[in-house]
């Protein structure tokens, strides 16, 4: 008897120090490390405290100054990483707030999990603090797979939570992007857990997708792509989508002796010093030695295109670009093949990039490559430095060449705008995953703040190249920088004004109808203020000792730079198409104004 009293009371005692049911926010957490997250970035609020304990106990948490850098961020964190990231937000304006950052992941093919708060059941439609419901807030769209999300709920209850983790598995594994909104009410982050979890398997990395997910391909298919290619002269235009097979890129063209021209998202997937290099397409591009090779002797009869959906940013739906017998598009996604240039021959392959190219080279005739073109150089030459006025941008480059891109094995991101424009006409890489652009959604902002997820996700150094107008947008997040010691540069043009806006109202003909200017900023000085390095770059003759000194940073260092704000950026198609819709408009409206050379 004495025995069994003293099992009942070890019990008890076991009993009562145990640790409690593990609450939803618990469970979600550790799936979301299970699925192969490991960092989360956002801003906190009281309705998602619960949730924002168990990522900070399970994952590494940045905290963030606005909810749409930690989005742009986390995107980042996953290009360089390959890993899923996750976003935190609370209700109300956490949510509204990061959702720019969050299309941009959606449009440039992240794998990025939001999780936020909604109000609970019993308290919508009384009044309360940031609620986030039906009653506050259009839901349509942000609670539900659509033009946001590839998924979304709102979890109601804790029996969802099995569900909702397989189907976040499966999207996590499926190759390209995929970009989810689970928003949990305040009373179920910490209800307990009311029936067991599905094991979960790892998301694959860096977007192809596991071999279970990604579709076959086609033996058939592979043969008639071996006739049409290997029959007549052909070039390989690569995207985005393809960077994870950039060694069998480099030994389809070597094997057939095929000119490689890619995307601007894709610069640096082929090696730009290679002989085979056309030029990057479309918006900063290299438009005059794409288009001599377009228009020469030995211009292609047909094209293959891996990895992108030839949209305006890459192609500017030039006609010039389009080869005498078309197309062969190989894409993950059956509806992208003959959609940006519907007019022209393609025969259309769904297929993984890397699978394609390994069933094309197994089938490539074994026979000696043909002698390949001698082709144009695309990039312009070095500028050499001039002590005497304000920084041209392309002297910039040319120094940001030697300090950076071969000085160093720093990811680089350029910012939308003229930043864009000079550093993917400019820089030349000769590896892959080194240089990231948006293209797609092309949000100022985005890599003045997705510098700090390339760093974090990269463990090395990430420079951003950006605009002073991007920098003010958000340049709090360098506070953010300075928290966590990351290795983050930034590089500011500095000219004061929106000088893309500027340069393209002058383009159009409309210099005088719109202010682009704004007060100067002393960058360096207010990267100081945040506890970052900082300095400030007047003059060429400055450059390469304050780059060797902002890479040699053991943390966050602003360079502001003063640049030639009248210098004309490559922007390489971009105001010819303008000038051409503004035409079409003028003609439909009956109006006129003066245009450039008019």
């Amino acid at each position: 008897m004495t025995d069994l009293r003293s099992n009942i009371h070890a019990a008890e005692q076991l009993a009562s120090v145990a640790a409690p049911p593990r609450t939803v926010a618990e469970a979600l957490a550790e799936a979301l490390r299970e699925l192969g997250a490991v960092h989360a970035c956002g801003v906190s609020g009281g309705a998602q405290a619960l949730i924002w304990a168990a990522l900070s106990k399970r994952l590494e948490v940045l905290h963030f100054r606005h909810e749409s850098g930690a989005a742009f961020a986390a995107t980042e964190a996953h290009f360089a990483s390959g890993r899923p990231t996750v976003v935190f937000a609370t209700t109300g304006p956490g949510i509204t707030n990061a959702l720019t950052g969050v299309l941009a992941a959606r449009t440039e093919g992240a794998k990025v999990v939001l999780i936020s708060a909604y109000a609970s059941a019993p308290n919508r439609g009384r009044g309360g603090i940031q609620e986030t419901s039906g009653y506050t807030m259009p839901t349509g769209g942000l609670f539900e797979a659509g033009a946001w999300f590839d998924d979304a709920v709102v979890l109601e209850t804790p029996d969802q939570l099995p569900q909702v983790l397989r189907r976040l598995a499966a999207g996590l594994r499926r190759p390209g992007g995929y970009v989810a909104h689970l928003s949990i009410p305040n009373a179920v982050q910490g209800a307990a857990l009311t029936q067991p979890l599905p094991r979960l398997s790892r998301a694959a990395a860096d977007g192809a997708g596991d071999l279970s997910t990604r579709p076959g391909v086609s033996r058939a298919a592979v043969a008639r792509c071996v006739d049409l290619l290997s029959e007549v002269p052909f070039a390989i235009w690569a995207g985005f989508g393809a960077r994870a097979a950039s060694a069998k890129l480099r030994a389809l063209a070597e094997r057939a002796g095929a000119p490689v021209m890619c995307s601007p998202r894709a610069k640096g997937l082929f090696p730009e010093d290679h002989p085979l290099f056309v030029g990057v397409t479309g918006m900063g591009g290299h438009t005059p030695s794409v288009a001599a090779y377009m228009r020469g002797e030995h211009a292609p009869r047909r094209i293959l295109v891996l990895g992108t959906r030839l949209g305006e940013p890459t192609s500017f739906w030039s006609s010039a670009l389009v080869p005498a017998d078309g197309f062969v598009h190989v894409d993950v996604d059956p509806m992208v093949p003959g959609v940006a240039y519907p007019q022209a021959e393609t025969y259309a392959v769904q297929a993984e990039a890397g699978d394609f190219l390994s069933a094309l080279l197994e089938a490539w005739p074994a026979r000696p490559a043909p002698r390949p073109p001698r082709l144009a150089r695309p990039h312009p030459g070095q500028t050499a430095p001039d002590g005497e006025a304000r920084v041209r941008p392309d002297a910039l480059m040319s120094a940001m060449q030697r300090a950076v891109v071969d000085g160093s094995d720093a990811v680089v991101l350029a910012e939308s705008g003229n930043s864009f424009t000079w550093a993917t006409h400019c820089l030349r890489f000769s590896e892959p995953r080194r240089y990231r652009v948006s293209t797609n959604l092309g949000s100022m902002g985005h890599a003045a703040t997705g510098v700090l997820g390339a760093a974090l996700g990269s463990g090395r150094r990430a420079v951003a190249i950006v605009g002073d107008g991007s920098m003010l947008m958000n340049s709090g997040e360098v506070n953010t920088a300075v928290k966590r010691g990351l290795p983050a540069t930034w590089i500011v043009l500095n000219d004061g004004r929106y000088n893309m806006c500027h340069q393209g109202m002058a383009a159009l003909g409309m210099s005088g109808f719109a202010d682009t200017g704004f007060p100067p900023t002393d960058f360096a000085m207010l990267g100081r203020a945040m506890g970052a390095g900082g300095m400030r770059v007047e003059r060429e003759d400055a450059l390469e000792a304050a780059l060797a000194e902002a890479m040699s940073s053991p943390g966050p260092f602003v360079l502001d730079v003063l640049i030639d704000a009248d210098r004309p950026a490559p922007s390489q198609g971009r105001n010819e198409g303008l000038l051409a819709a503004q035409a079409v408009r003028r003609e439909e409206a009956g109006i006129s104004f003066p245009v450039l050379g008019s």
